[in-house]
């Protein structure tokens, strides 16, 4: 007998990020054996009872739980699927990974590459991504002029953008890599958050790449590349759980 809360059931189940499921079960459209239920936290046992979402069932079996790395090459959309029939995240993974119930950890918009980690372990998504945790994430950015010191400054004191105060930041500039010329590190992850803060000051981001998920490093990992992370590396994510 696997029990879980209906919310974790279906959050293993890959059909969506957290946000998602929860939303899916207050709208009534999550049936346990054939009734309606509404509570997060209604108790679901794997091995007996049969959970539908829109009138498609669902397996909430526990799976082999994967942790993977990608480069996500520009274009790309950090979703499970899209109903407009653009290229996801998930079109990209070779054909062994693309049955596992995998969902993006979090967000990169359509136009950012770099670091993103996919996995079907429900726990860690949540713990990654809830600003609660304040997992850093570092992005190497190009953008079009050179700023003041005020302009650092106000970046890494937080700046006033349309959803309110961001926190501190940290903000370097950089010269060894020559397509981009700062570093800027955050804890938040609000939509599009990086390019607001530079819009906010007037300049235009022309690349954004994530390079680090807190301790996590994208290394030399091709554009496009995917990698299962070793237990040392799953390891970094999981050492505050």
């Amino acid at each position: 007998m696997i029990v879980n809360s209906l919310l974790k059931a279906l959050i293993q189940t890959g059909i969506g990020s957290r946000r998602q499921a929860a939303d899916a079960i207050v709208r009534g459209v999550v049936k346990v054996n054939g009734v309606v239920v509404d509570d997060l936290g209604h108790p679901v046992d794997a091995d007996k009872d049969r959970i539908t979402v829109d009138g498609c069932e669902v397996d909430i079996k526990p799976k082999k739980i994967v942790y993977l790395m990608f480069n996500k090459p520009a274009g790309v959309l950090s979703t499970v699927r899209d109903d407009r029939g653009r290229r996801t995240v998930i079109d990209l993974l070779p054909e062994q990974y693309r049955k596992l119930a995998l969902h993006p950890v979090g967000r990169l918009d359509k136009d950012t590459t770099g670091l993103l980690l996919l996995t079907n372990d429900g726990d860690l998504t949540y713990r990654l991504t809830h600003p609660k945790f304040e997992h850093e994430k570092e992005y190497l950015v190009r953008i079009d002029g050179i700023m003041s010191l005020k302009e650092l400054r106000a970046l890494e004191t937080g700046i006033d953008i349309d959803d309110g105060l961001t926190h501190r930041a940290i903000v370097r500039g950089i010269e060894s890599n020559p397509s981009y010329n700062y570093s800027i590190t955050i804890h938040e992850g609000r939509k599009r958050q990086v390019r607001r803060m530079f819009s906010h000051l007037g300049y235009r981001v022309t690349a954004l790449k994530r390079v680090r998920i807190g301790d996590l490093r994208l290394g030399g990992l091709a554009e496009g590349g995917v990698r299962r992370l070793d237990d040392s590396e799953v390891g970094l994510l999981v050492k505050d759980r």
